[in-house]
């Protein structure tokens, strides 16, 4: 991922930009990933203490996604109103607070308000990094931008585990359990970046102190250019049927979803499936759930570099959705741990390095307010399979008290989601050739895949 060279007051205020805000906004995304998923660390330990059944595990890891996904649009309008700066901040707090508080989970009851206030809590934080890339970078340099952003959830996954399982170590430490004192100090955690991102991170560019006016100005200026031209010529009403009526959204949107049915399936039982291969240890089983990570992180980088070499969108979104499922088959079908635990890295690349791709194929069709309501949609939709994904692993494993059982529900989503690369080949043709007569020869030269 090239960060732009100097050359010019855009390129050099672009390149300080990436170095000095997305850091910061990867700091808060990577302790997002970490307060969400490191749950699946304390899913035995709260079935022996607390006697939560893998179902009612399942559940409540899914609940998050559920009340994500309900309150995501009324978060990102408050966050216009008083601005992403205040209101990332408020997030972060929030969750952090939630966070710490759960380490008084005492039932299903308890675990299950936990995960949606949880959820609640975090819901516009993703949209809202979104937004400020919209005030910050040009066009042609936010897909580097957003890729950057990528790294915080992979990271998470790879670093989160092995801090977690440290954190579980403080087992009967003042009389707390190990998932309470991860629970409480992850908290906490969260709250200070929360607070270091209400002191140091700028709101929009002219806010940088590290940037001179003439750079300042020069990236609002490159954000800002076709801002007007995008809401011109389109009522709101038929700005909301751009952005939720047209096939190819909806079909992206289902495939994201069974994308998250099986990542979060996944990521969220990855501890008690490497458990099930005889590994023993908090901190072992941490460490190695950062396979994931180490996938994610291969793929995020990855995926996309090889989408543009060979851009064909409608063939790598169905190859990249179906491949999951070989790799699941072959899983069941063999015995070694080792190789288990490879597989499951394998797939996490296949699984986090197609979101890039999803993002891309969408944004080169939507600007303005269309982007800004359809790629909340999409997102929408994707959370709402964050919510069934762990939901049907968990009743798999309940239905057979194997862990890993939940690899036949990625072999059913994932084939799904391959097979449904066809029609999003006919909407994506259709699409393009529908705004063929109002678009200028150049926009339609960058899609090798519809040419006439």
């Amino acid at each position: 991922m090239p960060i732009p060279a100097d050359g010019g007051p855009y390129a050099v205020a672009t390149r300080k930009a990436m170095l000095r805000l997305l850091p910061l906004l990867c700091l808060a995304y990577f302790m997002s990933y970490v307060d969400r998923t490191n749950i699946a660390l304390a899913k035995t330990h709260l079935q022996a203490d607390v006697g939560i059944s893998v179902a009612a595990f399942g559940l409540g890891a899914g609940l998050f996604f559920l009340t994500y996904a309900l309150f995501e649009v009324p978060s990102n309008l408050i966050m216009y109103r008083v601005g992403p700066r205040r209101w990332i901040a408020r997030i972060a707090l929030s969750w952090g607070a939630v966070t710490a508080l759960m380490m008084f989970i005492s039932n299903d009851i308890t675990f299950y308000i936990g995960r949606m206030a949880l959820g609640a809590a975090e819901a516009g934080l993703y949209p809202a990094m979104m937004f400020m890339m919209t005030q910050w970078f040009a066009q042609k340099d936010r897909a580097t931008a957003v890729g950057f952003i990528y790294l915080a959830p992979t990271l998470g996954l790879l670093l989160g585990g092995p801090l977690g399982g440290a954190l579980m170590e403080l087992d009967s430490l003042g009389g707390f359990h190990g998932w309470q004192w991860m629970f409480l100090i992850e908290g906490l955690i969260t709250m200070a970046i929360g607070l270091v991102v209400l002191a140091f991170l700028p709101e929009v560019p002219a806010d940088a102190r590290w940037l001179s006016a003439q750079e300042a100005a020069a990236l609002s200026e490159q954000a800002n250019e076709g801002a007007a031209e995008a809401h011109r010529g389109h009522s709101l009403k038929g700005n909301m049927g751009q952005a939720f009526g047209r096939p190819f959204i909806l079909l992206i949107g289902v495939i994201y979803f069974l994308n998250q049915v099986t990542m979060n399936g996944v990521t969220f039982n990855v501890p008690s499936i490497i458990e099930s291969l005889d590994v023993s240890g908090s901190f072992l089983v941490g460490l190695l759930s950062g396979v994931t990570g180490i996938g994610g992180t291969v793929g995020v980088l990855v995926m996309p570099a090889l989408f543009r070499r060979v851009p064909r969108e409608s063939l790598t979104i169905g190859v990249l959705a179906a491949v999951p499922a070989a790799i699941a088959a072959v899983f069941l079908a063999v015995p070694s741990p080792a190789v288990r635990i490879v597989l499951i890295g394998l797939m996490s690349a296949i699984i986090f390095g197609t979101l890039p791709i999803f993002w891309s194929v969408a944004m080169a069709r939507m600007s303005g307010i269309v982007a800004a309501a359809g790629l909340a949609f999409i997102n929408t939709v994707g959370l709402t399979g964050g919510f069934v994904g762990p939901y049907l692993f968990g009743l798999a494993e309940s239905d057979s008290g194997d862990p890993s059982s939940g690899f036949f529900i990625v072999i059913i989503a994932s084939l799904l989601g391959g097979a449904l690369a066809v029609p999003l080949h006919r909407a994506l043709r259709h699409a393009d050739r529908s705004t063929a007569a109002d678009a200028p020869p150049r926009i339609l030269e960058r899609d090798p895949e519809v040419q006439p």
